[in-house]
């Protein structure tokens, strides 16, 4: 098995995943690491995969390519030459979210907080909402130390936005 990246960004539409997933099923491909989000009005699939040996990257882009619902994507499959397996920064010990009006350097502010923490974020999904008037920001963390100080450093940052902040130990 060779491992590859794939990313798929297209105008979302109904169907994407099972579409994608089952034409990757089909050639032997083992989805790994895998991520979809709705961005704006278009999707962005992104995943990290062992396909076999005698398949190239080329031919599972030609096989994604040739699904009619992903015409006129932007389609990539290329080596991936880092390490698939998580390291321990990687294991998720809080979800975060914080939730509010939209401000201007938000995600920057939180994100240099757990910075400072020495605290890696895994995961990061910011959306409006605009039938809430809100912009949610959903971070899922591995905080390897000084967990108290760095969630209440979180809170504290959040209040002082007028944000409410939620905190789930995972």
């Amino acid at each position: 098995m060779s491992t590859v990246l794939i990313s798929v960004f297209c105008s979302d539409r109904t169907g994407l995943i099972a579409a994608i997933a089952g034409r990757l099923f089909d050639v032997g491909a083992n989805l790994g690491d895998s991520s979809f989000a709705m961005l704006g009005s278009g999707a962005e699939f992104t995943s990290v995969c062992e396909i076999p040996p005698d398949l190239s990257p080329a031919e599972v882009e030609a096989g994604l390519a040739a699904l009619s619902v992903l015409a006129g994507a932007s389609i990539s499959v290329r080596p991936f030459e880092l390490d698939a397996a998580h390291g321990p920064l990687g294991r998720i010990t809080h979800r975060v979210v914080v939730s509010g009006g939209d401000r201007p350097g938000l995600v920057a502010r939180l994100s240099e907080v757990f910075g400072e923490f020495q605290a890696n974020i895994v995961r990061m999904d910011a959306q409006r909402v605009p039938e809430q008037g809100v912009y949610v920001t959903r971070f899922s963390v591995s905080i390897p130390n000084r967990v108290e100080a760095c969630l209440a450093t979180i809170a504290n940052t959040a209040g002082e936005l007028n944000l409410s902040c939620h905190v789930e130990v995972v």
